[in-house]
């Protein structure tokens, strides 16, 4: 098994490399689409700006993946390994930094404007809605105003048939008095009715667009253009909105409310008699504190009308396509873990490398190490094995003469002797016995 998972990485290894190179080559053209829409500048500025960052990204993501593909599955240590991993866990934050997200960019940029300009879409249209709700709720008070006004002329037309309030017909005080006032509230009315229409008219202005927004939200093509046209449609809708909230006719008719009660002045009674007088002068004081209840009503309903939030127009603010990918993050999640996915890949392979490694170490166990003995080691072990064999006894024997040398084994010798850098071995090696 381990001489099969070695053949198994030998042969993968020009793979890996290759699969390396490719994944940096597509992070790096993915980061070029995404920093090109954040510098700004003139075309070549743009250009030359983007291709020397997205290089440099790819080579550094290159070189950081190679250095652990090549080093991390050989660690066999703890501290190693730990150190290693921490290594590989800020390359791949750093990696995510200056690339991740704007790989993302470059995938889902296009889709992220479009969702925020759809989003600015609503908020504008719920702008519009709440300042055309204010400016509609002023014209709750039109039926009051409308109504006192015609009670105050139906009853000077009584008096001046029948004398109704005072038992005198004719065209008197009392019937100027509250056609007076009859005329001040249908004016006020009118002034009501009037604002309705303007309100009614911008009203129709924005929704038309709003309409025109949502065409070049839908439309087909580039998203620069569209994000330009929809701002200048945005800048005229935010001017129709803040003309909508002026168009409240409460404020009006607080001051005509209160100008009614604060600026009523009696006339003077012209009835011929005392007796006359007096009645005229009792019904100018019921109609004035009449007078003083409708105006303080309008002025409360005025007040409750006015109590309402300000409608604060809405500001367009353009984003580039890595500002959008950031902002909605959570509405792209899929071209996100596509991004991060093409960057960190590589440590997936890593973690591969290091598991058939630590595989190949396990099988081959104790023969790995035999197989790894250096001399020194060799020498050692023949040390210690001879100190460990028992003494044997000397016997005495006669002197021998030396046979001489065969003429063979002589040249032999001296064709090792003549060969450099080649030190001749003892003919006779020790020979070691192993316990059973």
């Amino acid at each position: 098994m381990a001489e099969a998972l070695r053949r198994g990485v030998s042969r993968l290894e020009t793979t890996t490399k290759l699969t390396l190179a490719i994944l940096a080559l597509a992070s790096g053209v993915y980061t070029y689409l995404g920093v090109r829409g954040l510098l700004q500048g003139i075309g070549p500025v743009v250009f030359f700006g983007a291709l020397i960052y997205s290089t440099a990204v790819s080579i550094g993501i290159y070189a950081f993946w190679s250095y652990l593909i090549q080093f991390v599955p050989h660690v066999k240590h703890g501290t190693e390994k730990r150190t290693m991993l921490i290594a590989m866990v800020l390359g791949s934050l750093m990696i995510v930094a200056m690339s991740s997200w704007l790989n993302a960019a470059a995938l889902a940029g296009g889709a992220a404007i479009e969702q925020h300009l759809a989003n600015t879409t609503e908020e504008y249209q719920s702008r519009l809605s709440e300042a055309h709700n204010n400016a509609l709720a002023a014209q709750g008070l039109l039926p009051d105003i409308e109504l006192a006004s015609e009670r105050f002329r139906r009853l000077a037309q009584e008096e001046r048939a029948t004398g109704s309030l005072t038992g005198t017909s004719g065209s008197g005080t009392v019937v100027q008095l509250l056609n007076q006032m009859s005329g001040q509230l249908e004016g006020l009315a009118a002034e009501v009715r009037a604002a309705r229409v303007e309100s009614d008219a911008l009203f129709e202005q924005g929704g038309s667009y709003l309409g025109d927004m949502r065409r070049i939200v839908s439309a087909a093509g580039p998203i620069e253009p569209r994000a330009i046209a929809y701002a200048e449609e945005a800048v005229s809708l935010a001017g129709v909105i803040a003309a909508l909230s002026e168009t409240s006719i409460a404020p009006a008719v607080k001051r005509a409310a209160e100008d009614l009660s604060a600026a009523f002045v009696a006339p003077e009674v012209d009835g011929g008699t005392a007796d006359l007088a007096s009645r005229q002068t009792t019904i100018v004081s019921r109609v004035e504190s009449a007078i003083e209840v409708q105006s303080n009503a309008l002025a409360s309903a005025a007040d409750a009308i006015l109590a309402r939030d300000e409608v604060v127009p809405v500001r367009f603010v353009p984003l580039s396509t890595p500002e959008a990918v950031l902002l909605y993050a959570e509405d792209f999640l899929p071209s996100w873990a596509g991004a991060i996915s093409i960057d960190l890949l590589p440590a997936v392979l890593i973690l591969i490398l290091a598991g058939v490694h630590s595989a190949i170490r396990r099988e081959e166990g104790a023969e790995m190490d035999a197989h790894h003995v250096t001399v020194h080691e060799m020498n050692q072990a023949l040390k210690l094995y001879n100190a460990m064999q028992p003494p044997q006894p000397v016997q005495a024997s006669p002197p021998a003469s030396d046979p001489e040398p065969d003429a063979e084994q002589e040249r032999d010798k001296e064709r090792d002797i003549d060969q450099p850098g080649v030190t001749p071995l003892p003919t006779a090696m020790p020979t070691i016995k192993r316990d059973r």
